[in-house]
């Protein structure tokens, strides 16, 4: 199975021309050489970068989830590459609802008829890893209950996840031993990253604790909706959430019908994506417009919780005073921000990095602040990260890409989105929050509970230290005295055969 799967790889990477790769390779430009005498047909018209794309496509579901998640990835890949990436879709087959069926059942050893009261067979929406069915619960006398989204895994799924994995973990060991860039684009860390990713896909309980997660963060908020999840009717193979009423975000005359005020909309989209990631250090890092929707009171509605993203005060902390120095075009503090937090080596010069970012960030704001990209200055900083061997985190990925996706979102409800005018009240707050007294006092109040812990217990631990060094002491200044002994030890022994042989030359 995997050879047949490997030899699949290798003939969509010829028929894409993938072998151009190779031209010029000390060690592997015979390839190429030997690939174009070959009579197959090929397409081999378009540039390199749309090639790429295009046999992802050709190769399935998996090879098209790794290239958007690659596309993500502006450190690592040339823009024009992560342009193309950017573009593949994840477009699957439903799988035959009798199938859906066949997986709730044996999943939980029940009848589909003891769960649910109408399990509606014809999928409402379907992807790579799983499909999504319309039902009702079934109450304890019999009557139909709770209206809920039932999201079954695609039957077979994993060992074809596995394959692939294997497969793409080779190919990253060929491209870090035989490419000049291998190491720095670290394609087996970028695969051990997506491995990662897949499998908690794969495990419907963690996108279940992912949306109870961000369902309590939001709990009474009058901007975003979260689905309960019923955790009787969720396992591994299996999530059931609440089905939720609401119009696609991306039917925009729909919401001007309904009377939605979409430039309130725009601004909610900015507030919560901040309200996230600055003060919860949670966030949906895949709101694309096909997993959100629009309540009938204006409020968001979130789905698919598959991927999220999680920062801590540090990453928040980086965030912000980046934010601010950039919109206060203050370069000199974003360079020591990044050398400060060790995501540059120390031995980085500020000024050069200074020097990198002013000459990629100065064409930008050179425009009306209504019409930066926060996403496009995040951008912009991990490509010229590039040169400085900046170490970025997984995590910050996800939140270039997450805000992106919600400018876009913003600037198609509302185009004259200003997101610097609801963004920086907000950051300027934070920053207070966490610099001054009020973020003293709450350090405080969380520290306390150790603190009274940790107190009395000083003087015991404080002497305990101090017996522990005397005797570090006492033992390395014995491995010394043994050391010291040993070579005196060495120079008697030696003086003794120096004067042994002379007394034996002085006999003969």
């Amino acid at each position: 199975m995997r050879i047949s799967r490997f030899f699949k790889i290798v003939s969509t990477l010829y028929r894409y021309g993938l072998d151009d790769f190779f031209e010029g390779h000390s060690r592997l430009g015979f390839v190429h050489t030997l690939l174009k005498l070959c009579p197959l047909p090929r397409d081999v018209s378009a540039p390199l970068p749309e090639r790429v794309r295009l046999a992802l496509e050709g190769l399935g579901p998996i090879f098209v989830k790794f290239g958007q998640v690659l596309s993500t990835r502006r450190d690592l890949l040339p823009p024009d590459y992560a342009d193309a990436l950017a573009q593949l879709q994840d477009r699957v087959a439903p799988f035959d609802g009798a199938l859906a069926r066949q997986v709730i059942e044996q999943s939980f050893g029940l009848p589909v008829e003891n769960l649910f009261v109408d399990f509606d067979i014809t999928p409402v929406a379907s992807a790579s890893v799983a499909q999504v069915h319309k039902a009702w619960l079934k109450q304890p006398d019999g009557s139909r209950g709770r209206e809920v989204a039932v999201k079954v895994l695609r039957p077979g799924i994993q060992p074809v996840i596995e394959q692939d994995l294997a497969l793409m973990s080779t190919l990253a060991r060929w491209v870090e031993r035989f490419f000049i860039d291998g190491k720095r684009l670290k394609p087996r860390e970028v695969v051990a990253e997506f491995d990662k990713y897949l499998h908690d896909e794969l495990d419907m309980m963690h996108e279940a604790a992912n949306a109870s997660q961000l369902r309590r963060n939001f709990t009474g908020s009058d901007m975003l909706i979260v689905p309960e999840v019923f955790y009787d009717y969720t396992n591994r193979n299996v999530l059931t959430l609440e089905w939720m009423h609401g119009t696609p975000v991306g039917q925009i005359e729909r919401l001007r019908e309904q009377g939605v005020d979409l430039s309130k909309l725009s601004r909610f989209g900015v507030e919560i994506f901040f309200t996230q990631v600055f003060r919860h250090g949670f966030f949906h890092a895949d709101m694309h417009p096909g997993n959100i929707f629009v309540a009938e009171d204006g409020r968001y509605i979130a789905l698919d919780f598959g991927i999220v993203g999680s920062l801590t005060d540090e990453d928040k902390h980086y965030l912000a005073v980046n934010f601010l120095a950039f919109f206060n075009r203050d370069y000199h503090r974003v360079a020591t921000a990044h050398i400060e937090s060790g995501w540059v080596p120390k031995t980085t010069r500020a000024e050069e990095l200074e020097a990198a970012v002013r000459t990629v960030c100065e064409p930008i704001f050179e425009k009306p602040l209504s019409e930066i990209s926060f996403g496009l200055v995040l951008l912009r900083l991990f490509e010229t990260s590039r040169r400085f061997n900046v170490e970025i985190q997984p995590q910050l990925v996800l939140l270039q890409k997450t805000l992106l996706n919600i400018e876009g979102l913003g600037r198609q409800l509302d185009p004259n989105l200003d997101l610097w005018v609801t963004a920086k009240p907000f950051l300027t707050k934070w920053m207070n929050e966490q610099m001054g007294w009020r973020g003293m006092l709450r350090t405080l109040k969380q520290e306390a509970p150790q603190w009274a812990t940790t107190l009395p217990t000083l003087p015991r631990k404080l002497n305990e230290a101090l017996s522990a060094a005397k005797s570090d002491l006492l033992v390395e200044g014995y491995i010394q005295l043994m050391r010291e002994q040993k070579r005196q030890n060495f120079l008697l022994a030696l003086i003794a055969i120096l004067l042994t042989a002379l007394l034996a030359k002085s006999l003969l």
